[in-house]
């Protein structure tokens, strides 16, 4: 019954045209709306790396939003698990904000472990595939266990949590990721300013 009135609605629905588009606000902020979105395991510097790179890009007179797991799971997504199928819907409404904020025009910096490459792929449609950037943080299990910044392996080891990715639930490696950050070789410092400095450059580039 809740189906079936939910496709009602959805049939009474019609897309509202407006007329200020991205462009118009593209050349307002003189920025390209765009969406870097960082992938890897927990502990592999993702939100570390994510928080830095906002800071100082706003600093330099960039609109930019960092969108980040944690805190977006305490607010919109404070309702979902951590099962397979929660997962999906996990980002897939993240996809769905974070292209919003695109089409305002912001430089959007997303910090999830987003593990499966089916998920990443239907963000990237969503978003579009000129205004998406794949960024790897790249980090094996048993160095993201070393560092465990948020003490969470230290549970999985003792049984207070599961389905925890990278241990008893999968991550799908990213196959042709639009940039590597390798947090094994390189710092934290190091990490940010390659961010950066790729996020300039498509910047440049498309503006």
């Amino acid at each position: 019954m809740v189906e079936e009135e939910i496709l009602i609605n959805q049939n009474n629905l019609t897309w509202q045209k407006r007329k200020v588009n991205i462009k118009d606000r593209e050349e307002k902020l003189k920025q390209k709306g765009m969406v870097f979105w960082l992938t890897g395991l927990s502990g592999s510097g993702k939100s570390t790396i994510a928080v830095e790179v906002e800071k100082k890009l706003f600093d330099a007179g960039y609109l930019v939003y960092l969108l980040d797991g944690d805190n977006i799971r305490q607010g919109l997504n404070a309702d979902l698990g951590f099962s397979i199928e929660d997962r999906k819907e996990n980002l897939r409404r993240i996809a769905q904000v974070a292209a919003l904020f695109k089409d305002a025009g912001f430089i959007v910096i997303t910090s999830f472990i987003s593990p499966l490459s089916e998920a990443r792929e239907y963000a990237r449609r969503i978003i579009g595939e000129n205004s998406f950037v794949e960024v790897y943080i790249k980090a094996s299990v048993e160095a993201c266990q070393r560092r465990d910044p948020k003490r969470l392996y230290r549970k999985v080891e003792n049984k207070e949590i599961g389905q925890f990715t990278g241990i008893d639930s999968p991550y799908e490696e990213p196959t042709n990721p639009d940039l590597i950050i390798d947090t094994e070789k390189c710092s934290i410092v190091e990490g940010t300013a390659e961010l950066i400095s790729s996020i300039k450059k498509f910047q440049e580039k498309n503006i």
